[in-house]
């Protein structure tokens, strides 16, 4: 009956990664900025399930308070920051990417292949029954840092740059690294620290251009 309940535990978790992995994948296919908010808030529920999964397994009250923090932050006051960006400037449709979709996707397909390659053997075998789970979680890190590349708008590359986060919390608790609660908790403040800074930051940018579109900001090379 134990050997039941930890495969199922490990499947549940997988299936997690999964969807974090999946709506990272997603978020280079979305071209509305509500569909990639929905993608990024999906996610961002799958990562504090994860955080939750790891307080019951330690039952450390300082990991809880980070699950809750991170909860706050990503699935909360990140969305909403978004969505009242998207609203006060009465954005629709995201910015496009540098690359065509197929070649998007091919990327993507490349960036998850080598993650499972001899490339990456030592890093994602670092607890063999967790091979697979480690692995999807550094593709999340390669395809968020490739979104941020490759997207033009900023809503998409501010998304990019928190999925990125996701994705080092996830390979960091599946890989066995004791990261100090209050490390965990630093992070959280250092991203709520910044949603208030790119919220400033995002207005000024369509005052002055009128777009979130980072390709009219060429005007600054002149």
């Amino acid at each position: 009956r134990t050997n039941y309940i930890g495969l199922m535990e490990h499947i549940f978790l997988q299936f997690l990664v999964i969807t974090i992995f999946l709506t990272v994948v997603f978020l280079h296919v979305s071209r509305k900025n509500s569909t990639a908010i929905t993608l990024y808030l999906v996610q961002s529920l799958a990562i504090t399930t994860i955080l939750l999964w790891s307080f019951f397994d330690t039952y450390s009250i300082l990991l809880l308070a980070v699950a809750l923090l991170t909860f706050a932050v990503k699935a909360v006051i990140a969305p909403l920051f978004f969505a009242r960006l998207v609203r006060k400037h009465q954005l629709k449709f995201s910015a496009s990417t540098y690359l065509n979709l197929p070649t998007t996707l091919i990327m993507v397909a490349v960036l998850t292949a080598v993650t499972s390659s001899h490339i990456f053997a030592p890093l994602v075998s670092i607890i063999p029954e967790n091979e697979k789970i480690l692995s999807l979680s550094m593709a999340v890190i390669l395809i968020a840092f490739f979104l941020i590349i490759n997207r033009k708008g900023a809503i998409s590359q501010m998304i990019g740059i928190l999925s990125l986060e996701n994705g080092i919390v996830s390979f960091a608790i599946f890989s066995g690294l004791e990261q100090a609660p209050g490390l965990q908790a630093g992070i959280m403040f250092n991203i709520f620290i910044w949603v208030m800074i790119a919220t400033v930051f995002a207005s000024m940018i369509y005052k002055q251009f009128g777009s979130l579109d980072v390709t009219a900001m060429k005007s600054l090379k002149e």
